[in-house]
């Protein structure tokens, strides 16, 4: 290959590949977002800060909003980049939220690292707190459509997701945790559509406490026989119109990267009547 073609051929790739970026993939893949932006709240006399994404359209349309949530010793920018959300769904406003030094369940019994609150009332609900205040700001600030509010989070982030469930769960169209269970009762959950993601090697959040937690969710959602939904995912259908869908990975305790578009999937699948 001449000079001249090898240089054409390269500035054509190039080309090829920025808009690969700028414009997205066929097939459902990821889409270039701008970065989610830094933000700060007051709760309580406590600075708290997440990242969040807003499309331009959410000024002046109703627009759908996913939080979620890092594991116990991670951070925002961690979830950000693992959970992608914002590129999978850029239509959706997105909200990374960080946590503070929280003693941990399974380890960092010391609490040195950060996390969420694992019960109603623990830290003084601080962390239930600071959902209220960044939602209520949101719906201030931007066209946020109360049929389409979710929730996703990883290990200690999807715990606090089931806690969002017990105690927040009018607010939530959907929600989709990761490596997780929930402290509370079955009585505190009312129907809901969700999305349990769990690796059968998973040696912290043990995957037989992972396979109960699934058979209370199909108990509370009234859910029948499994069909397949997708890859390594299975749909139990509800009818009260609150499926269970089960994403089953060989891995370990590690966020699986086939996870966000399914979770995005999952969400778009699913509104408040």
């Amino acid at each position: 290959m001449t000079p001249f073609l090898l240089a054409f051929t390269g500035t054509c790739l190039r080309r090829w590949i920025f808009l690969f970026t700028l414009c997205g993939t066929l097939g459902g893949l990821a889409v270039a977002a701008e970065a989610p932006a830094r933000r700060e709240w007051n709760v309580d006399g406590v600075t708290r800060t997440g990242l969040v994404y807003a499309p331009a359209a959410a000024k002046g349309q109703p627009t759908p909003v996913v939080f979620a949530f890092h594991g116990h010793g991670g951070t925002m920018q961690n979830a950000a980049r693992s959970f992608s959300i914002h590129t999978q769904w850029p239509e959706a406003i997105v909200v990374y939220l960080q946590g503070v030094p929280t003693p941990g369940q399974l380890t960092d019994p010391e609490g040195k690292r950060a996390g969420w609150q694992g019960r109603a009332g623990d830290h003084a609900d601080r962390d239930l707190k600071f959902f209220d205040t960044v939602l209520r700001e949101l719906r201030s600030e931007l066209r946020v459509d109360d049929h389409r509010i979710y929730a996703t989070g990883h290990s200690n982030g999807g715990g606090f997701t089931y806690l969002l469930w017990a105690t927040r769960g009018d607010t939530f169209a959907a929600l989709a945790p990761s490596a997780a269970v929930g402290r509370f009762t079955r009585n505190d959950l009312k129907p809901k559509p969700v999305l349990h993601i769990a690796g059968q090697k998973d040696q912290l959040v043990k995957f037989a406490w992972q396979e109960a937690m699934i058979a209370v969710l199909k108990n509370v959602n009234q859910c029948g026989a499994g069909e397949p939904w997708d890859r390594d995912c299975t749909l139990y259908a509800s009818p009260v119109g609150a499926p269970v869908v089960t994403m089953i990975h060989a891995g370990t305790h590690a966020y699986p990267p086939a996870a966000p578009p399914l979770i995005v999937k999952f969400f778009k699948q699913h509104a408040k009547p």
